[in-house]
């Protein structure tokens, strides 16, 4: 296998992971207002994600370092024409991380009514401006021949893009409302599950239509096979949930996260950034990659370090798998 195309799928795979648990991160911010009926509540759902919050969001920072160093014209290209979005995605997980440090350092509600709106603001934004973006780089954008973006803002807020948007969005939410089931006891975990099924069903309607139009914008034998895997693992999780197997819907949840990034990567191969103006200017795997040397000394700092930051993963949320019930909250309160 070619350096650059290794490469590829090892960015592919950082961003399924980023996607995967940061997803369900933010769905259960997303959830505050509609599971969050009082103060107690609220703390339970984000005790649930309060010691893996902040590793979950590591996988962006080094998906990020990826593409920088082993695609950097991808990553000019990508950081300069959509710059507006993503800058308000890291205003919003700025906002997201002190609120959780911070609302429980003032007793007072209105203080704790304020911080979660960030946490609700600050976990909806990025869901839906991520799927955006991957929705523009499916469809393709205009590049001229230096590959620098030709477009305005409003060119980036297309039907797909916002679709795709959208997709992301409920799928995330759905995700985070089945972990908060499987993560809780008592009467929020029964209303989690009832919502999840809510949600789902929503969702497989979203997502379907994501799915079918994504087959129109672009779509190779691997996308369609992955698409199909990403729509059935997806009502299944729905079922699961409605039977009271969460340990199973999450799983699904997270196929299905996984199998429709990697639908979107397999859709655009060998591009990476696809021009809509002129298919010469679109940047691929090849034009768009570093040097050998670079991407073999990459190869080798990740082959030693990927295994590590998987194993200390799942170390993690080992140790923090137990559920989170009001109890335990009100009991830590005294």
């Amino acid at each position: 296998m070619d350096l650059p195309v290794l490469w590829f799928a090892i960015v592919g795979v950082f961003f399924v992971g980023y996607f995967v648990l940061d997803g369900f991160d933010f769905g259960v911010g997303m959830s505050l207002p509609f599971l969050g009926k009082d103060d107690t509540d609220r703390r339970v759902l984000i005790n649930t994600i309060g010691p893996v919050w902040d590793l979950n969001e590591t996988w962006v920072i080094v998906a990020g370092a990826c593409l920088f160093a082993a695609f950097p014209e991808w990553y000019a290209t990508m950081f300069s024409g959509f710059y507006l979005a993503l800058l308000l995605i890291l205003a919003a997980l700025i906002a997201r991380g002190v609120s959780f440090e911070y609302r429980h350092q003032n007793k007072h509600l209105e203080w704790k009514r304020r911080f979660d709106l960030m946490i609700i603001i600050g976990s909806a934004v990025p869901s839906f401006l991520w799927g955006v973006a991957f929705g523009n780089v499916v469809r393709g954008i205009p590049m001229d021949a230096g590959h620098n973006y030709t477009g305005t803002l409003f060119d980036l807020l297309n039907p797909f893009a916002l679709l795709t948007g959208l997709a992301t969005l409920l799928v995330f939410f759905t995700h985070g409302v089945v972990f908060v089931a499987l993560k809780t006891e008592g009467e929020i975990r029964e209303r989690a599950k009832r919502l999840a099924t809510r949600s789902g069903i929503v969702t497989i309607v979203v997502g379907a239509a994501f799915l079918v139009t994504m087959a129109f914008v672009r779509a190779t034998p691997a996308s369609l096979v992955l698409s199909v895997v990403a729509a059935l693992a997806l009502v299944l999780a729905v079922l699961c949930n409605a039977w009271g197997k969460e340990g199973r819907a999450f799983t699904l949840m997270a196929v299905t996260i996984a199998a429709v990034v990697l639908a979107m990567f397999t859709a655009i191969f060998p591009d990476v950034m696809p021009a809509t103006n002129d298919p010469a200017n679109s940047l691929n795997v090849f034009n768009a990659s570093s040097g050998t040397y670079t991407l073999t000394v990459m190869s080798w700092v990740a082959l030693i370090f990927v295994p590590l930051v998987f194993a200390y993963q799942a170390w993690t949320y080992w140790v923090f798998r137990k559920r989170v019930s009001r109890t335990q909250i009100t009991q830590a309160a005294h």
